[in-house]
């Protein structure tokens, strides 16, 4: 299959979700990366608490802004382990 071809089809199916559907289908996807993400600091650093770890996959998603991510960081000090 051609890449323009798969593009095409995805964009058409896209096209026919009503806003809502749209926002949902975009929180699902943004859910699905915050779970790959916290799935990946767990094996890399073993069992942590749910709170840190929230904190923790937060850093990572918003590591490209310095504001958050030092907003996230010291967040991070206060959070247990």
């Amino acid at each position: 299959m051609a890449a323009g071809f798969v593009e095409a089809k995805y964009q058409e199916r896209i096209g026919e979700l009503t806003p809502k559907q749209r926002v949902a289908r975009a929180a699902s996807m943004f859910e699905w990366a915050r779970e790959a993400i916290a799935r990946q600091i767990v094996a890399d650093m073993g069992t942590i608490g749910a709170e840190r770890l929230k904190w923790l996959v937060a850093h990572r998603q918003y590591r490209a802004s310095s504001e958050i991510r030092k907003m996230i960081e010291r967040k991070l000090q206060s959070v247990s382990s």
